[in-house]
């Protein structure tokens, strides 16, 4: 039995400080996980479940760089966020062993096609083709967990052209890091080389071709790409 096209080549990230490079496995993302952002987004963050939607790994754009503008869009937005990266994998995980699967953290950029969310909210149907897309997401090289700081209550910030968009605090997640995980591995079997973008605060917006986004993690990650 042969493979009857060459199989795609791994995604992988490079990991801060080393030679060493993490293969990515799924890239899971978690929306409306600040307050401040549900309210801008016109949703009340009172009744907020965790919102759990994916990305294909393909889509990743890896380090600073030119990002694709995409197809089909109008209204591309920027969403800044932290970024939780496992070595280890299970289900049902209590957070002693969520904890132990967090291999580091990164910077990452969730990119969203918003005129087509609205649509497609409108309607009542699912929106992956508003997150789901080449080029959809970016992110940094990955910090090892021990040298991170605390990225559970760090400053995220992101400037467009130089001019800050985002400057909040991870502390407001209204799920944090190790609860979105545990909650996540309650639906399905975290895996080696998952991702979780997990939300962005207030301050999103639109974005065209040639504005440079600049996104720092304190502690953690600093991201840089431009729009092409």
């Amino acid at each position: 039995m042969s493979l009857i096209f060459d199989a795609p080549a791994p995604t992988t990230i490079p990991v801060q400080g080393t030679d060493d490079v993490f293969p990515v496995n799924r890239i899971f993302c978690i929306g409306k996980n600040y307050a401040e952002h549900v309210r801008e987004m016109g949703s009340d963050p009172s009744d907020t479940p965790p919102c759990v939607f994916m990305k294909p790994t393909d889509c990743l754009v890896v380090g600073n760089g030119d990002l694709p503008y995409p197809s089909g869009t109008e209204d591309l937005h920027y969403e800044g966020e932290l970024v939780a990266a496992l070595s280890k994998g299970g289900k049902d995980l209590d957070r002693a062993a969520v904890e132990d699967a967090i291999f580091g953290y990164a910077a990452g950029l969730d990119m969203t096609r918003r005129d087509v969310q609205a649509g497609l909210k409108d309607r009542r149907l699912p929106w992956d083709m508003a997150k789901s897309f080449d080029g959809c997401a970016a992110i940094s090289a990955i910090k090892p967990k021990a040298d991170a700081g605390n990225p559970h209550a760090t400053n995220l910030k992101l400037s467009v052209n130089g001019d800050v968009r985002q400057n909040d605090t991870t502390a407001k997640m209204i799920w944090p890091v190790v609860d979105a995980l545990v909650h996540l591995s309650t639906l399905i079997e975290l895996k080696p080389g998952d991702l979780l973008f997990t939300g962005t605060p207030e301050g999103v917006g639109q974005v065209v071709r040639g504005d440079r986004m600049d996104l720092v993690i304190a502690d953690v990650a600093e991201l840089s790409v431009t729009l092409k």
